[in-house]
C-alpha cells in the first residue's frame, strides 16, 4: 500500500486528523488509515477502542457541516495488527470546513495528490455553486445491500425492481454501485424512527417506547401500526339509534406528518427521526430545516421543493403519497372544525409537526379504521363506484385510487366499507382482488 489521492496514513492518531476528512470529503472522498506508517509498514495501534473514539470525537467535534452521514470508522485487522480505517465518502454539502476557522482557506481542505492542502478562495466559491450532488445521488459507504422490504413493497405495487429499474431509479449510480438513495431503502438502513410515550405533558416519566429500523418502508409501516395502537377510542357518542366511536387522532394526520418526517428529512445530517406522544399531542420531528431559498410561509401555501427528490419519486411510484406539497395541507384538512390546529414549527436544522387531540372524528363502531371523508362526500365516492361497477362489471382499488386520487389504504378502507354494508362483494385473493356487484 502507498499514499495517493484517495489514501491517507497515519501512524498514530493525530489532532488535525479532521483536516484529512475534510480534504476527502471536498475532493473525490477517500480513506484514512490510523496506525499504518508513512512507508506503508503497518504499526497498529495500541487502545483500538480509545482510539476509535477520539478519531470519531475528533470529526464530529471540528468539521461543519456534520459530516459524518459519509464517514465510517472501524477497526481492522491488517498483518495481525489493529489499525482503525476512516473511509470518507465526498459529501453533498461541500466546503466542508474546520469549525475554528470558518469557511476560509485556512478552514477549507481539498486533497492534491498524497497531501491535504488549503483550497483557494475560487475553489471555495466553486463548491458553494456546485452543491448539486444530492445526498440521495452519492455512492453508499456499505455496499453489501439487500433489498428484501423494498421488493416486496414494489411487488405489492404491481412493479419490478430488477436492475434496469434500480438504474433508472438511481438505487445503482453511474459508477455500477450502490447510491444513499439505495442505502435508504435497503434492509440495512442504519437510520432510525425512535418513538415514545410520556406520561402527561412533559417528558419526565416514560410509558413506552420503541426503536424502528430497516428499510424506510418497513420503519413506516411499523411505526405506523404502534402509533396506531396507541391512538385510542375516545367516549363513544351516541347519534340518533346509531353508536360512533372517535380516535384520539386522525389516522390521515398521523400518516402524512410521517411520511413528511421520513421522506423530507436531511439524511446528510446523522441523526434519527423523533416521535412523542403525550396526553394531549403527538409530536414529529426530523432533522433538516427548509430547504435553501423557501420559507416557511412558501410550504404553508403548498410550495413542494424536494430535498430527496428521487426517494421521493419512489414513494410517489408506489402511491405511498398522492401528490407533491400536498401532506401539510391534508394534515390541515383532517383537523377542520377541531378547537385545536395543527403546529408547524421549522428551526434552523429541523422541523416539527405537533398533532393535537381532536375534539370528534368520526368513527364506524368496532372499527380500527378511521371515516376519511364526511358522511356526504363518501356517499357520493360510492355513487361513482357503483356507477363504475355497474359500467365495467367490477372494480379494482387501483380503480378506486385513480378515481379520486387517494392513496392505496384509503382506497382499500372505502372498499372495505362497502363490502361490509353489503353493497360490493370482495373476491379473489392478494393481487388478483377485484370488488363485484
Amino acid at each position: 500500500m502507498i499514499e495517493s489521492s484517495t489514501v491517507e496514513f497515519k501512524r498514530e492518531y493525530v489532532s488535525d486528523l479532521y483536516k484529512e476528512v475534510i480534504a476527502f470529503a471536498n475532493t473525490d472522498g477517500g480513506t484514512v488509515y490510523v496506525g499504518i506508517n508513512d512507508d506503508g509498514t503497518v504499526g497498529g495501534v495500541e487502545n483500538v477502542n480509545d482510539t476509535e473514539i477520539r478519531c470519531t470525537d475528533n470529526i464530529k467535534d471540528n468539521i461543519r457541516p456534520d459530516v459524518m452521514a459519509f464517514v465510517e470508522i472501524k477497526p481492522v485487522v491488517m498483518e495481525g495488527k489493529a489499525v482503525i480505517r476512516i473511509a470518507v465518502n465526498k459529501g453533498s454539502m461541500a466546503p466542508y470546513y474546520a469549525q475554528s476557522k470558518g469557511i476560509r482557506p485556512e478552514g477549507v481542505f481539498v486533497r492534491r495528490g498524497t497531501a491535504s492542502t488549503p483550497a483557494t478562495q475560487t475553489e471555495i466559491l466553486n463548491m458553494i455553486k456546485d452543491i448539486s450532488t444530492a445526498y440521495e445521488d452519492a455512492r453508499s459507504l456499505e455496499q453489501n445491500l439487500t433489498f428484501i422490504e423494498a421488493q416486496r413493497q414494489f411487488e405489492n405495487a404491481g412493479l419490478p425492481l430488477g436492475e434496469t429499474q434500480r438504474r433508472s431509479l438511481g438505487i445503482i449510480g453511474r459508477d455500477g454501485c450502490y447510491t444513499n438513495l439505495a442505502y435508504l431503502l435497503s434492509d440495512q438502513c442504519g437510520y432510525k424512527i425512535k418513538f415514545a410515550v410520556y406520561e402527561g405533558q412533559s417528558k419526565e416519566i416514560f410509558r413506552d417506547r420503541h426503536e424502528f429500523t430497516g428499510s424506510l418502508f418497513r420503519q413506516i409501516d411499523d411505526a405506523m401500526r404502534i402509533i396506531d395502537a396507541n391512538n385510542r377510542l375516545s367516549s363513544p357518542k351516541i347519534s340518533s339509534i346509531r353508536r360512533e366511536d372517535y380516535r384520539e387522532y386522525p389516522v390521515e394526520a398521523i400518516r402524512e406528518a410521517l411520511l413528511n418526517a421520513v421522506v423530507h428529512r436531511d439524511y446528510a445530517m446523522n441523526g434519527d427521526t423523533l416521535i412523542s406522544m403525550f396526553s394531549d399531542r403527538i409530536e414529529f420531528i426530523s432533522l433538516g430545516g427548509l430547504v435553501r431559498g423557501v420559507e416557511m410561509a412558501d410550504v404553508m401555501m403548498g410550495v413542494s421543493y424536494l430535498r430527496n427528490r428521487k426517494l421521493a419519486d419512489i414513494f410517489y411510484r408506489l402511491h405511498l403519497i398522492e401528490s407533491y406539497g400536498t401532506g401539510i395541507a391534508k394534515i390541515k384538512m383532517s383537523y377542520r372544525g377541531q378547537s385545536k390546529q395543527p403546529v408547524f414549527q421549522c428551526g434552523p436544522n429541523s422541523f416539527k409537526v405537533v398533532l393535537y387531540k381532536t375534539d370528534s372524528i368520526a368513527f364506524v363502531s368496532g372499527s380500527n379504521t378511521e371515516s376519511d371523508f364526511p358522511k356526504a362526500e363518501r356517499a357520493d365516492r360510492e355513487v361513482e363506484i357503483q356507477k363504475f361497477v355497474a359500467k365495467h362489471g367490477e372494480i379494482v382499488r387501483r380503480d378506486v385510487e385513480k378515481l379520486f386520487n387517494v392513496s392505496p389504504a384509503s382506497a382499500t378502507r372505502i372498499l372495505s366499507k362497502m363490502v361490509e354494508a353489503g353493497k360490493l362483494k370482495r373476491v379473489g385473493d392478494a393481487r388478483n382482488v377485484k370488488y363485484i356487484p
